[in-house]
C-alpha cells in the first residue's frame, strides 16, 4: 500500500435516522473508517426539533450535527472543534450534502462561539480522554449560552456515565437517562430557568 493510497480521502455513504449522508474523512479525524457506535445511538435516540438552534460541540468530520441539520431545516446548526482538519471537512461535507442551515468553525469549547446565539439544543459525543475538568467547563458554559428550555444531549462511554449524572445535577438540577447501550450511555439536561 503506498502512502498516496493513504492520503486519499475515506468516503463513507451513511443512512443516519433514514437518511442518506455522505461524508469524506481522513486519518488523524475520529473513527475515519464508519460512523462510530456512539454516535448512531444519540441520533437513534436525539429528539430534534425543525427550528432548533444547535451547537455541536466537538463535530469531527460532522455526522451529529450534519444529520441534525438534515432534521431540523428550519434551524441552525453550528458545529465546532479544535482541529481545523475536522472543520476543513465538516464545511466540504455540509456543501456536498446540500445543508445550508450548517455552519462550522474552530472553537476550544465555547471560546469561539457567539456569545448571542440562542442554542436551544447542545449535543456531543464526548471523548473520555480529554478530561473531567473539561467537561465541567463545557457544561457550565452550555449553561449560560442555552436558553430557557433548551437541553443538553451528550453520549459517553458507560463509564462516564455517573459522572455526567452527577455534573448535570450540579449544572442544571436535572439529569434524564435517554438510553443505555452495551458500551455507551446518552443522557440529557434542561436547562430550566
Amino acid at each position: 500500500m503506498s502512502i498516496d493510497h493513504l492520503r486519499k480521502d475515506l468516503i463513507i455513504n451513511a443512512n443516519l435516522v433514514g437518511q442518506p449522508l455522505c461524508f469524506h474523512t481522513t486519518w488523524g479525524l475520529f473513527s475515519p473508517r464508519a460512523i462510530d457506535e456512539g454516535t448512531l445511538l444519540l441520533l437513534e435516540y436525539l429528539d430534534v426539533r425543525d427550528d432548533d438552534v444547535t451547537l455541536d460541540m466537538g463535530c469531527g468530520y460532522g455526522p451529529v450535527g450534519l444529520s441534525i441539520a438534515q432534521r431540523s431545516r428550519n434551524g441552525q446548526v453550528h458545529l465546532v472543534d479544535k482541529d481545523f482538519l475536522a472543520i476543513e471537512y465538516t464545511q466540504a461535507n455540509a456543501q456536498r450534502n446540500g445543508l445550508t442551515n450548517a455552519q462550522s468553525y474552530l472553537s476550544n469549547g465555547f471560546s469561539h462561539v457567539p456569545a448571542d446565539l440562542p442554542l436551544t439544543l447542545v449535543v456531543s459525543n464526548l471523548p473520555a480522554k480529554v478530561g473531567n475538568e473539561f467537561f465541567q467547563i463545557m457544561f457550565h458554559d452550555a449553561r449560560e449560552r442555552m436558553v430557557p428550555g433548551a437541553r443538553i444531549v451528550v453520549v459517553t462511554i458507560n463509564g462516564l456515565r455517573d459522572f455526567i449524572k452527577r455534573s448535570f445535577n450540579e449544572t442544571f438540577g436535572n439529569y434524564k437517562k435517554i438510553k443505555q447501550g452495551k458500551s455507551y450511555t446518552i443522557s440529557m439536561a434542561v436547562r430550566e430557568d
